[in-house]
């Protein structure tokens, strides 16, 4: 081992943070589609957030034998969303994007994707085309992001966030670590990438690279295959399993904080505030829902208090 200080180590460029839970069935294949990239001044770094299966032992081998691989544990499960913020937290990279621990990337996206952002300094995120794979890892389909937005105003990125942003796949492309950490990051509730996509865009511009790939594992533990909103909200927050979210009210709570703090012109402000307000018209039914489920919420905790 060398005796260099770390703090004397030359940073790499690029840091990859891959959180990890109990992934052993897939984390291998995932960090291997890292170490095959044709740029190599990179780290990754692997967050464990207290596994009981196999991964630590799987993740703990490759840091072993290649340096680029950082492994920390953490001492209990903090959560998704808190478990995301740590790797980015432990990076040091000027560029930065996450990587789920089941989920594979083409050998060309580190590479394309700095020369993008490298190129032109008005984009914060250079991400991967997807494609959806199986468990096995066979293609099942393409996913169009649509989040490609290379407008200058910051008013009609958020537009084109807030209409068209389904699966949030765009936190998986490479991003300006200096401009992340002006963000509030992913939140640790029921969608918390959501409000952190939307304000990237008042930060810099969304290009979709078109040659080279993100592949999304579909399988039946993702988080998109879980059924009750429970479980997600377990996922984010473990601590939250049972506390009353109002889904549509606290996401509008989110982006109008971003707006508020985003170094943009007042009148790009105004018209995204405008965006915001008609959108709570158009969708009040789904506010209204949220309304209606806090009271019944309440309702029930008076009448069946806890024994």
């Amino acid at each position: 081992m060398s005796d260099t200080p770390t703090s004397a180590l030359p940073k790499p460029r690029v840091s990859i943070g891959m959180p990890v839970y109990n992934s052993e069935k897939y984390v291998a294949a995932a960090i291997e589609s890292h170490l095959n990239q044709t740029h190599t001044d990179f780290e990754l770094v692997i967050t464990d957030n207290a596994s009981t299966d196999r991964s630590e032992e799987i993740c703990r081998s490759f840091a072993s034998t290649d340096s680029r691989v950082k492994y920390h544990r953490n001492p209990q499960n903090l959560g998704a969303s808190a478990n995301y913020r740590r790797c980015f937290e432990l990076s040091v990279g000027e560029y930065f994007r996450w990587s789920p621990s089941d989920d594979l990337v083409s050998p060309n996206l580190l590479e394309l994707a700095v020369a993008i952002l490298d190129q032109d300094s008005s984009i914060f995120v250079a991400y991967p085309a997807t494609k959806l794979i199986d468990e096995h890892g066979q293609i099942i389909g393409d996913f169009d992001e649509k989040l490609h937005s290379m407008d200058d105003r910051p008013s009609v990125r958020w537009m084109s966030v807030l209409s068209n942003l389904r699966l949030g796949n765009l936190i998986y492309g490479l991003s300006r670590a200096s401009k992340l950490r002006k963000t509030g990051l992913i939140r640790n509730y029921t969608g918390g990438d959501f409000p952190l996509i939307a304000e990237m865009s008042l930060y810099g511009k969304f290009f979709e690279i078109p040659d080279a790939f993100f592949y999304r594992r579909m399988h039946k533990d993702a988080s998109s295959a879980m059924k009750t909103g429970a479980e997600v909200m377990a996922l984010y927050d473990p601590k939250k399993r049972d506390s009353l979210f109002l889904y549509n009210w606290v996401h509008l709570g989110a982006r109008l904080r971003s707006i508020a703090r985003a170094p943009i012109p007042f009148f790009e402000k105004l018209r995204i505030y405008l965006f915001e307000v008609r959108s709570i018209i158009w969708n009040r039914k789904e506010f209204a829902a949220d309304l209606v489920h806090a009271v019944r919420h309440i309702v029930r905790k008076v009448t069946h208090p806890p024994a």
